[in-house]
């Protein structure tokens, strides 16, 4: 019985000791930092950012258009910093030369409370992105106001006190 029983203990020995050695030659690499892409960036921050404030302004909730202005602002800021060179174009360059008029506009639009300069900021503001796309060689990537919210489970009219 011991004879029948043995190469089967070695075996069984052998195949335990070589799953070790292959979970020890497996170790883990090292973590790497997750870098979303810039496509990634715009698509989950800025695209968002853009399309709230643009339904904040519509129903005239300057309260939430000023932060969302500012949301977006930040999220430029983020994908510049994580972004600062995409292919041959300087991100960061890009948006400072192109972004910080109608993002002015905007801004003194929702502290005038002023729906038409806001309208046609906010279209400027719009325009631009396209124009950023267009130079990144991303022009299919249109962007437009905002026809109907995306957020059924927003209400973007302004809270009554």
């Amino acid at each position: 019985m011991l004879k029948k029983l043995l190469p089967l203990t070695l075996l069984t020995g052998t195949l335990t000791m070589a799953a070790f050695g292959l979970v020890n030659a497996q170790a883990p690499a090292e973590p790497q930092a997750y870098k979303p892409g810039l496509g990634d960036l715009m698509t989950t921050t800025v695209q968002p950012r853009h399309t709230k404030l643009g339904l904040a302004g519509q129903e005239k909730n300057w309260v939430y258009a000023a932060y969302e202005q500012h949301e977006l602002q930040e999220a430029f800021d983020r994908a510049a910093r994580v972004w600062p060179m995409y292919r041959k174009s300087d991100i960061n360059a890009l948006l400072a030369s192109t972004m910080k008029e109608p993002m002015e506009a905007v801004s003194e639009a929702i502290k005038n409370a002023d729906v038409g300069a806001f309208n046609d900021a906010y279209a400027r503001l719009t325009d631009t992105c396209n124009a950023c796309h267009q130079a990144t060689e991303r022009a299919f990537v249109v962007i437009r106001v905002p026809r109907a919210s995306p957020f059924p489970d927003q209400d973007f009219r302004p809270v009554k006190p």
